[in-house]
């Protein structure tokens, strides 16, 4: 069938008399459309034929064919012609401006839909974008356009702008926005004011400054004015409010101009203006918090003042909650207050946004949390009680804000009084007590007051559960900032439990439970016993109810409360409630069909009443441990409790043999999960044997774990081998002849596979000591078998070092062959014309002789060393390694004697400095740093050879940090005390070794060289100002490190650093060079290295230093971070930007960013074009990189933007629906 054909009888469809033919014709062709997006190539008859039949099908009298042709011309737009996008338009302006009401709605979506599907690129679009946007606009401007066709067009230029900014900013275009759709603000319909606000602030960020200007002359600061028209004003405040959400950047010059109107229009007496400037406040909080610094204590002010508006309360201003306390509990006489019923008042609004505007005061200044508690927090406390429920749950909400940023950042300096107080004492006890004002201090001075207040709203039986819910969220966030603070309301917080959980969870009230649940759990683990020891016989009969609900989560919660109370009431003798805890976990326990949550959590009870109440528990026989050790279902939380156990109590070898047996048939089982859990049980249970492993264990156990003796799993290869030497250690008489017969010859192979390193390496050296230490006489075998072994292998397959390693262990814990085997492997070492010793052999006997080197003298096998010495020379590579390896670690066993010799060489040869350099490095220690530091420098700086990379950073690695220090401590002072570059490049030579020291210094993590570090840090750090790229660069990865490692003597000198750091985040064109590579030109950035060094800091001090960093500047940079020129830069562009939007406090400042993110992450999405010069490499690189830009993505779509980010969410939506990429967006976004 032709395309032509087919498009005829899908038009006979549509022409059908029956609305359900023309329905499925248009669905139908829009089922084509889809299919083959070439339908109407070559075709304009058809194609004009089908597109004024379905433009005749928009008039329909069926409005649900009036929709799918709607639906249907969205598809079409994406394919016809050009010609035909202008019918398309005509037609639809045409209809829009109509007397038909239904008409104007459809063709109104109809504009919409067409506007959202037209392809971000192509022919088509600029030519549509042209057609439309003035045809829009025109209509925009008429005066006669009735208000419904206002509103949809005002929708659809939305959109336009949304999606398309370039096109419709064009200078070119006649009408221009602004001057077309200001005018609609004084409309007299509020519908077509709001749509032209939202609009008007969309266009703002790219709109001409000159027509910006215009707008702010002539439509915002003259209603501003105190005595400008009411309803002009609230117009002018919320397009105000709407441009800061859009655009702050516009406003930031003309701030000064606007804010304090707006804050003197707060005072109107007019609730709706008050509202619409309080929420512009809030607005301003949160898009520009550096700008509204200084009008911040006129904020603080109003949300204080107006959080207590409300003109039809007659109570007074002080005590408030009290009095609505007292009135909630008088529930005949004064009934009316519980519920606030009152439809014309609004003043509720008000309060509401006063809540919301404090709250972003806490969020966007934690550095003042001092003064919030002094000033806000009190203000809250008394709006606990609130009338109006929306705000009263909004004062708890914005006070658990309050907590949590006390959490993150109240240890911390919170204002310059208290950072003065850490430079000097404070002489007079008025200031001392300022100096103890923390945020903890004054939260715990309120506790008293919060927690009445709050208890006060909770206890009334006819508190909803929200209201419930909220309110225990709150005591939960209290006690994890103030663990232990509410010991004197155990009375009323026990008595609502009680009422709350007396109740059985339905579908609406289990969160509640939940909540107060987690709680309880929470208020038993941070409290002592006798806090609570007397409410416990009303508590416990609720929270048992609570571990026998049918609802699986609150069953499950209910027995983490008693592990909790376990826990905390440690040692149990006695107590009724832990013997029913008991049956109610056995039961749980003894019920195939019990949910696998609170399987497990019953599991936990009963591993905690083993190890908290054991006088109760251990009269019970044992029997729960039948149904805790199934072998069928999840095991993995029975393994748990077994090996908590195992550990925590002394149980009897009865119970252990059984647990073991329990465990190896586990062991048994195919897959692989939780088998590492599982060796972890079993190790555990074999050492709690009081009277030995039992001889019988071992030839039964070995060739069960004869299977995990490989290199396939390298994680339970660790497991086993320490299994075995558990074994050995415990058992050797019995395990030693398993071992030799079932897995020795598996192990030698497995000795020297390069596939062994980290822990399992760890593992099978121990296993090498213990089956020595069974049988001494193995060694004698063990030490050829390893190296034939390795003798045999594939070259490609053999990590010799792993075979000295092993030998070397294997001559430590039998140190009676230690002769015998440096005789055997000194003779390859012997250089002459007739060896006939291969490399391999060679570089295995230097590598084993130097393994022996570290324990043992060797200062009788002079010529074994100086055998060593010669292979310096050697033509292979590896042979030289190992010889430098050697020459290393034999110095340990006598320094005295062999570090001399090492230092000669250095000094005399220099063909052979790098290698006894690295000789060093192998035998750093301690001793080394007291004895060889100054020579090695001497040695090293100041001449040619030590101006290469290699050369300078071979002595870095090779000294260690006390060398540093030590050499740090006697850097020259001058006269004022001070380090200076000169002084220290005296003793160093080069700068480069300079920051090197720092960085290594820097590198330890132990807090020895702190007070050192303290005094030098900034001197050092001052370095990343210096010329020379490389040395700012080390200076980066210094601070890098201290933010690492140390941030807290670099935490209070980051403004001084980050500005610094900000800087040399810029890519610097003088650094980019062009390199000329056959008849392709390359761009080499030199600057690339230290830029990237840079991000990596800045993203070490967001997990270290947060609170330092003022996240209006730290995103202005990231900013340029996902645009830079590097891909490397733009992937940690990305993984900043996926952990900023994980931080709750992070992720509000974040929300308001999202469209200035977006150009750059949709252009990184695209990818650059392929051309005919494009390689596979750049292919696959682009794809990483927009995987890595799909994750960020996915993570900032998750941000609550509530609706703020219209371009970034058009993105997301784009991006959802793209045909290349769109399915793998969806997988990250989860749906």
């Amino acid at each position: 069938m032709t395309k032509t054909y087919l498009m005829n009888s899908l038009i006979e469809k549509m022409q059908s008399p029956d609305q359900d033919f023309r329905f499925m014709g248009l669905n139908d062709l829009m089922s084509e459309i889809k299919q083959d997006p070439a339908s109407f190539i070559g075709d304009e008859p058809t194609e004009t034929k089908v597109l004024k039949q379905v433009l005749s099908l928009v008039e329909d009298r069926i409005s649900e064919v009036k929709n799918q042709a709607v639906k249907c011309l969205g598809q079409l737009i994406k394919i016809i012609r050009e010609t035909q996008m202008e019918l398309v338009v005509d037609s639809l302006i045409n209809f829009s401006v109509g007397k038909d009401d239904e008409l104007r709605d459809i063709s109104g979506l109809a504009l919409k839909t067409i506007t959202s599907e037209l392809p971000l690129e192509g022919k088509i679009t600029p030519r549509a974008c042209a057609k439309l946007a003035p045809k829009l606009l025109q209509q925009v401007s008429n005066m006669e356009t009735p208000p419904e066709t206002l509103i949809e067009t005002l929708s659809t230029l939305s959109i336009l702008i949304t999606r398309f900014p370039v096109h419709v900013s064009d200078p070119s275009l006649t009408p221009h926005p602004l001057p077309a759709i200001a005018p609609l603000l004084s409309h007299s319909r509020p519908a077509v004011r709001k749509r032209a606000i939202l609009t008007l602030s969309q266009y703002v960020p790219v709109a001409p400054p000159v027509l910006v200007n215009d707008l702010l002359q002539n439509y915002i600061l003259p209603f501003l004015a105190p005595n400008a028209n009411l309803e002009k004003q609230r117009t002018t405040v919320h397009l105000v409010a709407a441009i800061i959400r859009q655009a702050p950047q516009q406003l930031t010059p003309v701030y000064n101009d606007i804010i304090p109107g707006v804050v003197k229009a707060v005072q109107r007496d007019d609730d709706e203006l008050r509202e619409g400037c309080i929420q512009a406040l809030e607005t301003l909080l949160l898009r520009s918090p550096a700008e509204a610094a200084s009008f911040l204590s006129s904020i603080v002010q109003i949300g204080n003042q107006f959080i207590k508006y409300d003109p039809n309360y007659a109570g007074p201003d002080d005590g408030e909650d009290e009095e609505m306390a007292d009135a909630d509990d008088d529930d005949d006489e004064d009934a009316d207050l519980d519920e606030y019923s009152d439809d014309e008042d609004t003043s509720y609004k008000i309060r509401r946004a006063s809540t919301k505007l404090l709250a972003a005061v806490i969020t966007t200044r934690p550095e003042l949390l001092t003064s919030l508690y002094k000033e806000v927090s009190p203000v809250l406390i008394s709006r606990f009680g609130d009338r109006e429920k929306t705000v009263r749950l909004e004062v708890w909400a914005t006070y658990g804000v309050l907590l949590n940023q006390t959490s993150m950042y109240g240890g911390l300096p919170q204002s310059q009084e208290n950072d003065s107080a850490m430079r000097k004492r404070k002489r007079d006890s008025e200031e001392r007590m300022d100096v103890e004002e923390t945020p903890y201090t004054l939260l715990r001075s309120q506790v008293s007051s919060l927690s009445k207040a709050l208890l006060q709203q909770l206890k009334s039986p006819k508190t909803p559960p929200p209201t419930l819910q909220a309110g225990f969220q709150l005591l939960h966030a209290l006690l994890g900032v103030l663990p232990g603070c509410l010991s004197n309301q155990i009375t009323p917080i026990a008595t609502i439990s009680q009422s709350v959980l007396l109740q059985s969870p339905a579908t609406s009230t289990s969160s509640l439970h939940l909540a107060c649940l987690s709680f309880i759990a929470l208020y038993f683990a941070t409290h002592a016993p006798g806090t609570f020891s007397a409410s416990l016989p009303a508590l416990s009969p609720v929270l048992l109810k609570s571990a026998g609900e049918k609802h699986p989560r609150v069953a499950s919660e209910a027995f983490r409360v008693f592990s909790a109370l376990l826990n905390a009431t440690r040692p149990v003798k006695n107590g009724e409630w832990a013997e029913r805890l008991y049956d109610q976990a056995f039961q749980r326990l003894s019920t195939h069909d019990t949910d696998a949550e609170v399987r497990g959590c019953a599991e936990d009870c009963i591993a905690d009443l083993w190890i908290c109440a054991a006088d109760v528990i251990k009269p019970k026989g044992g029997k729960e441990w039948q149904a805790i050790c199934r072998t069928t279902g999840n095991t993995g939380g029975a393994v748990r409790v077994v090996t908590k156990v195992a550990r925590d109590v002394e149980m009897s070898d009865d119970w252990v043999n059984c647990c073991v047996e329990w465990i190896m048939g586990l062991l048994k089982k195919s897959e692989r999960g939780g088998k590492p859990e599982i060796f972890i049980a079993l190790d555990t249970l074999l050492r709690r044997y009081s009277s030995g492993v039992p001889t019988d264990l071992p030839p039964t156990m070995v060739p069960q774990i004869r299977p995990y003796i490989s290199t396939t799993d390298i994680s339970l290869l660790s497991h086993a081998l320490t299994i075995i030497t558990v074994l050995l250690e415990l058992c050797p008489t019995a395990t030693f002849p398993e071992v030799e017969r079932e897995l020795l010859g598996d192990i030698y192979q497995i000795a020297h596979s390069p596939l062994v390193s980290g822990a399992a390496l760890d593992s099978l050296l121990m296993f090498f000591s213990s089956l020595v230490q069974a049988d001494s006489q193995i060694a004698t075998h063990v030490v050829p078998s390893l190296a034939t072994s390795a003798e045999k292998a594939n070259k490609s397959d053999t990590n010799l070092a792993n075979v000295a390693k092993c030998i070397g262990q294997v001559v430590q814990s039998a140190q009676g062959v230690a002769a015998g085997t440096i005789a055997v492997y000194s003779k390859y070492m012997k250089r002459s014309s007739k060896s006939k010793s291969t490399t391999s052999v060679v570089v295995l006997s230097l590598l084993i002789v130097g393994e022996l080197g570290r324990f043992i003298d060797m200062s009788k096998q002079q010529d074994t060393f100086n055998n060593t010495i010669e292979h310096f020379a050697a033509e292979e590579e590896e042979i030289r390694a190992a010889a430098a390896f050697a020459a290393g670690n034999i110095a340990i066993g006598n320094l005295h004697q062999f570090l001399p010799a090492i230092l000669r060489v250095a000094e005399s040869d220099p063909h052979k400095k790098l290698l006894s350099l690295h000789a060093l490095k192998e035998s750093r220690s301690s001793r080394i740093a007291r004895m060889g530091s100054s020579k090695v420098l001497q040695s090293s700086s100041g001449r040619p050879s030590f101006n290469t990379r290699r050369m300078r950073r071979t002595v870095h690695a090779m000294l260690p940090p006390p060398v540093w220090a030590n050499l740090l401590q006697h850097i020259p002072r001058d006269i004022s005390h001070s380090f200076t570059l000169a002084s220290m490049t005296r003793i160093l030579q080069h700068a480069p070794t300079v920051v090197s020291a720092i960085r290594h210094t820097l590198a330890e993590s132990s807090p020895s060289y702190d007070e050192l570090l303290a005094s030098l840090i900034m001197d050092f750090l001052d370095l990343i100002h210096d010329k020379d790229l490389n040395v700012r660069r080390l200076a980066l990865s210094a601070l890098n490190s201290a933010a690492r490692t140390k941030p807290h003597l670099i935490r209070d000198h980051l403004p001084t650093l980050l500005p610094s750091l900000y800087a040399e985040m810029e890519v610097n064109p003088d650094l980019i060079r062009t390199v000329q590579m056959g008849p392709w030109t390359h761009k080499v950035d030199d600057g690339l290295d230290a830029r990237k060094t840079a991000w990596e800091t800045l993203y070490t001090l967001l997990d270290t230093c947060l609170t330092k960093l003022d996240l209006s500047i730290f995103l202005s940079h990231l900013l340029a971070a996902i645009s830079d020129p590097s891909d490397e830069i733009k992937v940690i562009g990305h993984m900043l930007l996926a952990r900023l939007s994980a931080s709750p406090t992070t992720s509000i400042a974040l929300a308001q960013r999202l469209d200035e993110l977006t150009p750059s992450l949709e252009l990184t999405m695209r990818g650059t074009a392929v051309t005919k010069d494009t390689v596979k490499q750049d292919i696959e690189r682009a794809a990483e990189l927009r995987r890595s830009t799909m994750r960020a993505v996915a993570a900032l779509s998750k941000i609550d933007s509530a609706g703020s980010a219209p371009k970034f969410d058009a993105f997301v939506e784009e991006s959802r629906k793209n045909e290349q990429w769109g399915q793998e967006f969806r997988e990250l976004l989860g749906h």
